[in-house]
C-alpha cells in the first residue's frame, strides 16, 4: 500500500518539469475532483477553516530563505523538492518506530482513520493540493511520525520520561542545541508553509496512548519545550494556558503563547488610510506655522517665569496697547515688505497666545478613544533611535515577559522593553510569525507592530550596543552590527494596523522626545532656517544693507583713520 504513491511521484515530477506544456493541467482529473467535492456533505464551517497559508509574495521576496525549508519538508507544499529528499529515509524510519510503539493496532489502521479526515486536511491548506487521497494521508502519517519523534527531545527537557530518539537520528537531534542540522530543522518546523494540521498529531498520539487527554498533555509538553528552545522571549515568567485542542497547528500554538488572544478590535482599512492621508494633505498648509508657534511658546513660557530687570520690561511691551495696534495694521500690504512677512506670525502669536492659551490647550488634546480609532500614519510609526532617545535622557530597562510588558514611564523617563535573545533561529521565527499573523489575523498585527518598533529604535550598531549593555538584547550573534541588520531587514508590512498598547507607548515616547527644548529648536532650524529660502533671502538682504551702510559711512568719513586709531589704542 505504501509503494503506490511512488509511480505517481515520478509522473508528477515529469509533468512539472515541463512548465510550458498544456499537459500540466489535467482537465479530466480536475472535473472529477470538483464533482466529488461538491457531492460530499460539508461539515460545519469552523471545521474547514483555512489555517496553513502561502507566504505573501511581498514577504517572500524580501528573504526567501526564511520562508522556504532548507532541511526537511513537513506537509505538501514543499514535499516534492529534490533537495529535501535526503530526509525521506529518516521519515520512513521514524514511521516504522512509531508503528512498533502502537499498543494494539497497526499503522494501516491509523491511516484508515486519517482517510476519513482527508477533506478536513485539504481544507486547512490555502493552496489546492494536487494529490490523490491515499498519497495525502500517507504523507501526513509519515511526516507526523518524524515530527513527533523529533519533538520528544523537548518533552524530555520538560521532565517527562519518554523514549529517546533513535541512534539513526542522533546526528540530527542535539540535546544541547549546538548542531547546525538541529537548528536548521527547528527553523523548518516553525515555517508557515511547513505545517500540518494539529488534529493529525492528536489523532496519532491518541492511537499511541489510547487516550486523547494523554495525547494533549504530551503535545503541550512538546510545544512548550520547543517554545523555550526557539522563542527569543526566554525570560517569560508565566506561560498562558493554551489548550492544544484549540490550536490549529504548531506555529499557531507558538503565536498564541506570545500574543494571547484578545477581543477583536476594528482594524484599519485601506480606504480609511487614503481618507486620512487626503485629510492630512489638506491640513498641511495650515500647519506651516506650528513649529514657529511652538518655538515662541517655549520662549514665552521661559520668560514668563522671570519677573526682574529687562525681562519685566519686555513683558510689558509685548502686551502693551501700541504693539496691539501695530499688530492690527493692514498686514496684507505690510507683509509684502522685506522682512515683515517673517515677523508677522511671531508677533501675532505673542499677542494671541496670552489671550487664547487655555482654549488652545483644550482643543489640542484629543481623547484617547478618537486617537485609537484613527488609522496610523507614518509619523506615528516613526520613533527616534536608541541613541537619540538616550541623548535626550531616556533610560532603557529590561522587563520580564513578552510584548505585552512594553511600557514607558514619563516620570522616570524609563523605556521598558522585554528581554530578547537573538540567535541563528530568531529571524526565521519572527518572520514566519509576522507572515502567519498577516495571513490569519483580522485584528491588530501585534508581532508586526513590535518588529516595526524595534526596527524604528535600532538603526545602527551603536543602538544595538546600548540595548545589549542594558540587558534588553542577549546577543548570541557575531556582532552588534548583525543585530542592527536583523531588525533593519524586517521592515516589510502588508497593511497598516493599530495596536492600542504599543501605539500608546510610541506616542508617549515621541511626546517626551519632541517636547525637549533642543529637539524643538533643531526641528525649527531645520524646517524654517536651513531649508527656507525666504529666511536666507532675508538674511542676505540684511547683510547687503549693512554693507551698503558701511560703504556710505566710509565715503563720508575716512575709515583708514579710524582703523589706525583702533590699532594704535589696542597696541
Amino acid at each position: 500500500m505504501y509503494n503506490k504513491p511512488v509511480p505517481y511521484l515520478s509522473s508528477l515530477i515529469s509533468i512539472m518539469s515541463n512548465d510550458n506544456s498544456k499537459s500540466t493541467f489535467d482537465e479530466l482529473r480536475w472535473v472529477i475532483h470538483i464533482r466529488k467535492t461538491l457531492e460530499e456533505e460539508l461539515e460545519e464551517d469552523g471545521e474547514f477553516a483555512v489555517s496553513i497559508f502561502s507566504v505573501p509574495k511581498l514577504l517572500m521576496a524580501s528573504d526567501p530563505h526564511s520562508y522556504v525549508p532548507q532541511q526537511v519538508a513537513i506537509g505538501p507544499y514543499h514535499y516534492w523538492r529534490p533537495e529535501l529528499f535526503e530526509m525521506q529515509r529518516y521519515k520512513i524510519a521514524a514511521a516504522k518506530r512509531f508503528q512498533k510503539r502502537l499498543q494494539s493496532c497497526k499503522l494501516e489502521t491509523l491511516v484508515d482513520q486519517l482517510t476519513k479526515l482527508e477533506e478536513r486536511v485539504r481544507a486547512c491548506y490555502h493552496k489546492f493540493l494536487d494529490f490523490n487521497g491515499e498519497t495525502l494521508v500517507w504523507m501526513m502519517t509519515v511526516d507526523a511520525s518524524f515530527l513527533l519523534e523529533f519533538l520528544q527531545v523537548f518533552a524530555m527537557q520538560e521532565g517527562e520520561k519518554v523514549q529517546r530518539v533513535s541512534s539513526s537520528m542522533s546526528h540530527l537531534v542535539d540535546y544541547a542545541g549546538k548542531k547546525s542540522a538541529h537548528n536548521a530543522i527547528l527553523r523548518d518546523f516553525v515555517m508557515l508553509e511547513n505545517q500540518i494540521p494539529l488534529f493529525v498529531l492528536r489523532k496519532m498520539l491518541e492511537f499511541k496512548f489510547s487516550s486523547l487527554e494523554a495525547a494533549d498533555d504530551m503535545l503541550s509538553l512538546m510545544f512548550i519545550g520547543l517554545f523555550k528552545e526557539i522563542s527569543p522571549f526566554k525570560m517569560m515568567e508565566e506561560y498562558p494556558n493554551i489548550q492544544v485542542s484549540e490550536s490549529l497547528h504548531l506555529l499557531d500554538f507558538l503565536y498564541d503563547v506570545i500574543v494571547p488572544k484578545l477581543e477583536q478590535q476594528p482594524d484599519t482599512t485601506e480606504a480609511e488610510v487614503q481618507q486620512e492621508e487626503q485629510k492630512e494633505g489638506n491640513e498641511e498648509g495650515t500647519s506651516d506655522s506650528s513649529h514657529v508657534k511652538q518655538l515662541f511658546s517655549e520662549i514665552w513660557n521661559l520668560l514668563s517665569k522671570l519677573h526682574k530687570g529687562p525681562v519685566k520690561l519686555i513683558q510689558k511691551v509685548t502686551v502693551s496697547r501700541p504693539l496691539k495696534v501695530f499688530s492690527q495694521l493692514p498686514w496684507k500690504i505690510a507683509s509684502n515688505l522685506p522682512g515683515l512677512k517673517l515677523l508677522k506670525k511671531p508677533v501675532e502669536y505673542f499677542i494671541s497666545s496670552q489671550e487664547k492659551g487655555d482654549e488652545k490647550g483644550e482643543s489640542a488634546s484629543p481623547s484617547s478613544n478618537s486617537f485609537m480609532n484613527k488609522p496610523p500614519s507614518v509619523e506615528e510609526i516613526t520613533i527616534p533611535s536608541v541613541t537619540d532617545l538616550f541623548s535626550c535622557g531616556v533610560h532603557f530597562a529590561p522587563t520580564k515577559g513578552s510584548i505585552s510588558n512594553i511600557s514607558f514611564d514619563p516620570k522616570t523617563r524609563t523605556f521598558y522593553l522585554p528581554t530578547i535573545a537573538l540567535d541563528v533561529n530568531t529571524e526565521v521565527f519572527l518572520r514566519n510569525l509576522v507572515a502567519y499573523e498577516a495571513s490569519v489575523a483580522s485584528g491588530p498585527l501585534v508581532i508586526t507592530r513590535y518588529t516595526e518598533l524595534m526596527n524604528g529604535i535600532i538603526d545602527t550598531e551603536e543602538d544595538a550596543k546600548i540595548l545589549r549593555e542594558k540587558g534588553i538584547i542577549l546577543n548570541h550573534l557575531k556582532s552588534d552590527k548583525e543585530v542592527a541588520n536583523l531588525w533593519n531587514g524586517m521592515n516589510k508590512s502588508l497593511r497598516l494596523s493599530r495596536v492600542p498598547e504599543l501605539d500608546k507607548v510610541i506616542e508617549d515616547v515621541n511626546k517626551y522626545h519632541n517636547g525637549r527644548m533642543k529637539v524643538k529648536i533643531w526641528k525649527f532650524m531645520k524646517a524654517y532656517v536651513f531649508s527656507s529660502w525666504q529666511f536666507l533671502t532675508f538674511l542676505a538682504a540684511i547683510c547687503l544693507l549693512l554693507l551698503m551702510a558701511l560703504q556710505s559711512f566710509c565715503s563720508v568719513y575716512t575709515c583708514n583713520r579710524f582703523l589706525r586709531s583702533a590699532l594704535n589704542s589696542s597696541g
